[in-house]
């Protein structure tokens, strides 16, 4: 396991379980859900095999129940009578929903969940597992998703509200169902922009509401600002204005903290996960308004002749643009002596920049340090 700070008062349990939404009555099972084999085998002890098990099928249940959600309701033969309804309409296939299953199932689509997470590194492994760096494998941080499931199956005595929350907030499925809608990624932007920062992960707190208990929002003003589409769903800051009752659909609050200087935002949704998107999508407004976003400028910290080559390889793999590409071309002057023209490529970009020198490696530098420029504006 490796060794991570998240506060004074805060140990790995705590982080895990603020990360999933939910609170454990029995923390021995959320850590067994951590335990490998290899490790019991050395040291004794129960390991995360059986809970695997079983959360991989409840997994299986819960993804089924929310296409179902998503995508069908039950329909009557008589439409004058609202509450006989004795037959499913569902708007896609069965094989359009296996499909969907599967790519929500998949094991690169776990795995990359755990990472995001942040999970991974609190794995309980053998000396072995630990050497062979086994928790960068992408089955075993799928095993670990599908063992966290079983560890909240049981401790819920198999509650699947519960679960189903638990499934929305860790498997996020609307990334794989709405992919077409582009808001959906708020909550990674969110997290992306709270590591770069602070090197940490944003804090979410939810809370369900009773009945008949109101709901908060920020003033009017602020909240078009930075709120999304309906007003009783999103705000910004607690005033004490009130939509009394008539929400019970938005059952789940999520406030969520991101920095001392910055205020704190809440939202209200249908499910954890709802909550949770919503709130990250009237954070990242606030942050876009403010020019509080991170910009490639941002990303290197201190650009130079020396590291542009790897400088432009690490903006590349965060995404900004392709990898660069080098041509090279080799003289010689009168002399006989050898003179290297390098050129630098990026597909995205319309300019190519070029430097000589008697060196190849002195000539790259150059021009990737001439291109690492122009991409961050410092030409």
């Amino acid at each position: 396991m490796s060794e991570l700070s998240f506060g004074e008062a805060e140990n790995w349990v705590d982080f895990v379980e603020r990360q999933i939404g939910y609170k454990f009555v029995n923390r021995d099972l959320l850590v067994q859900a951590f335990v490998r084999k290899s490790y019991s085998m050395e040291n004794g002890g129960e390991n995360n095999e059986v809970l695997e098990f079983i959360g991989d099928k409840a997994l299986d249940l819960a993804v089924v129940k929310t296409l179902t959600d998503k995508y069908g309701h039950m329909i009557s033969d008589e439409p004058d009578y609202e509450d006989e309804d004795d037959e499913f309409y569902c708007e896609y296939s069965e094989g359009k929903l296996t499909h969907l299953k599967s790519l929500l199932v998949r094991k690169e689509y776990l795995s990359a969940r755990i990472d995001e997470l942040k999970l991974a590194p609190f794995l309980i492994m053998s000396k072995g597992d630990l050497k062979n760096n086994i928790d960068k494998n992408t089955s075993v941080k799928e095993d670990l998703f599908e063992a966290i499931i079983g560890a909240v199956t049981l401790d819920t005595l198999w509650d699947f509200d519960e679960i189903q929350d638990v499934v929305g907030v860790m498997l996020r499925p609307e990334l794989i169902l709405d992919a077409d809608v582009t808001d959906d990624n708020y909550i990674k932007l969110i997290q992306d922009w709270e590591s770069k920062h602070y090197n940490d992960l944003p804090k979410f707190l939810y809370k369900e509401r009773g009945r008949n208990e109101s709901i908060r929002v920020g003033k009017q003003s602020l909240y078009w600002r930075y709120g999304s589409s309906t007003p009783e769903s999103v705000y910004y800051k607690e005033t004490g204005y009130t939509y009394p009752y008539g929400n019970e659909h938005l059952r789940y609050e999520c406030k969520m903290k991101l920095s001392d200087d910055l205020p704190e935002f809440g939202a209200y949704g249908e499910s954890k996960s709802d909550a949770r998107r919503k709130v990250c999508e009237c954070a990242y407004k606030f942050l876009e308004e403010e020019d509080l976003l991170w910009t490639i400028k941002d990303e290197i910290e201190n650009p130079n002749k020396a590291e542009a080559i790897s400088q432009l390889e690490i903006l590349a793999r965060r995404g900004y643009f392709s990898m660069p590409e080098y041509e090279y071309i080799e003289q010689y002057d009168e002399n006989g002596n050898p003179i290297w023209n390098v050129e630098c490529h990026i597909e995205e970009e319309k300019y190519y920049f070029d430097a000589e020198a008697s060196s190849k490696k002195v000539a790259k530098k150059q021009a990737a340090y001439d291109m690492l420029m122009y991409v961050l504006g410092e030409e």
